[in-house]
């Protein structure tokens, strides 16, 4: 069983990594549509961040942030899968591969949940439902 506590700290870590992730795809050509759900995605992740982090400030949780390399070795690994190549389609598909990943690692976190505490819920279901809308959303563009 996991506490909140290791709950909320995968939560960060998603958070985190997604917003790596889609700044890294931001710097190719893309279509605009692409470009404008992409970016409201990064605005979704930065919100639930802000959110959390909150959480575990109000509740006095010493959180470490993501590990520092996560992020260079998350932007190089997203450029060297898109090996140069900027189609829409193989952008939407690495980011339905991360949200799918990230999806099936909240579930099992949730179901794992030691005792019930209501905020955790509501912001880890949160966190479900925005990467559920993400896959849906670049359906559009595989």
């Amino acid at each position: 069983m996991k506490n909140n506590k290791d709950i909320m700290i995968s939560l960060l870590k998603t958070t985190h990594l997604g917003q790596i992730q889609i700044r890294s795809v931001l710097d190719n050509c893309m279509r605009p549509g692409l470009r404008k759900a992409l970016e409201s995605q990064l605005h979704e992740y930065d919100a639930i961040e802000t959110e959390a982090l909150c959480m575990t400030s109000r509740r006095g949780w010493d959180i470490p942030q993501a590990y520092p390399g996560m992020g260079f070795v998350t932007d190089l690994f997203t450029r060297m899968r898109l090996g140069g190549k900027n189609t829409d389609s193989q952008i939407a598909g690495m980011i339905i591969q991360r949200n799918t990943k990230e999806l099936i690692r909240g579930t099992r976190n949730r179901n794992r949940i030691s005792g019930t505490d209501a905020p955790m819920e509501i912001l880890s279901q949160k966190l479900l439902d925005c990467e559920t809308a993400n896959i849906r959303q670049m359906q559009h563009y595989l």
